[in-house]
């Protein structure tokens, strides 16, 4: 039932209330795109490391969301260590 105030979606102040599953991102390396899954059930704020899908290298991979599902991705190279 809608309207009652215990739906959790109904707290999105714009949209359906879904996030985003993919982001595009640009490799701090080779400088090419890739597309990578991103995902809303890790939490507000993520931290892991990636590699690239076209040079291979790793990436530091900052995730978070926004209260209404929109994700800001940010890289960092990662150490070779």
């Amino acid at each position: 039932m809608r309207g009652n105030g215990d739906d959790p979606l109904e707290d999105f102040p714009l949209g359906d209330g879904t996030a985003d599953t993919t982001a595009t991102v640009v490799c701090p390396y080779c400088g090419e795109e890739n597309e990578i899954a991103v995902d809303p059930g890790g939490g507000d704020a993520q931290d892991y490391i990636e590699d690239c899908q076209v040079c291979c290298r790793p990436w530091r991979v900052l995730v978070s969301y926004d209260d209404t599902g929109a994700v800001d991705v940010q890289l960092e190279a990662a150490d070779d260590a």
